[in-house]
């Protein structure tokens, strides 16, 4: 038997890891949504309904929830797929940019020659906490000089606001704490 799920059916499969990674923060782990196969699909589906109509070229994942995510939505889009990952570990000559997190700096890269001039690009990651990788995977996007149509979130953790340093995108999450 098939279950229907809808959409605020997800926040179940979502399990809370307290004091990870590190006292006084509740992790929101994804990974028991990742394993119930409806649970996924659902996800995935919801985040194509979203921009099935937008005529998507690219999508660009966030290492590494956001490949999970990313992959799949940009098979069910019919785009290809463009990997943001930690510094080092892409091949080919790249672009990056470093950032401030709340205890340090980090750099993410993306390929030179990944996205083409006017190409319309979606954001894709698993969950929204500070805002600050993803404002920083937009810069990187656009100095390839790419549109960006969206910025795609399966969780958003809304009490750290980290929309409101994304205020010039159109910022879709599927699930908010």
């Amino acid at each position: 038997m098939v279950v229907k799920l809808k959409k605020n059916d997800l926040k179940q499969y979502i399990r809370d890891i307290p004091d990870f990674p590190k006292k006084g923060i509740i992790f929101k782990d994804i990974t028991t949504l990742l394993k119930d196969k409806e649970a996924f699909k659902k996800s995935v589906n919801l985040l194509a309904k979203q921009y099935k109509k937008e005529n998507i070229d690219f999508v660009v994942g966030v290492e590494a929830r956001g490949f999970i995510f990313g992959a799949s939505l940009a098979y069910k889009l019919g785009a290809g797929f463009i990997p943001v990952r930690k510094k080092g570990k892409l091949p080919y000559k790249t672009k990056s940019v470093t950032y401030s997190l709340e205890y340090g700096t980090d750099t993410l890269e993306i390929h030179e020659d990944a996205i083409p001039e006017n190409a319309r690009v979606l954001i894709v990651d698993d969950l929204l906490a500070t805002g600050g990788t993803i404002k920083a995977v937009s810069d990187l996007i656009k100095e390839q000089k790419a549109k960006i149509i969206g910025i795609a979130f399966v969780v958003e953790l809304r009490f750290l606001k980290g929309k409101e340093k994304l205020k010039d995108f159109d910022v879709y999450s599927i699930i908010k704490y």
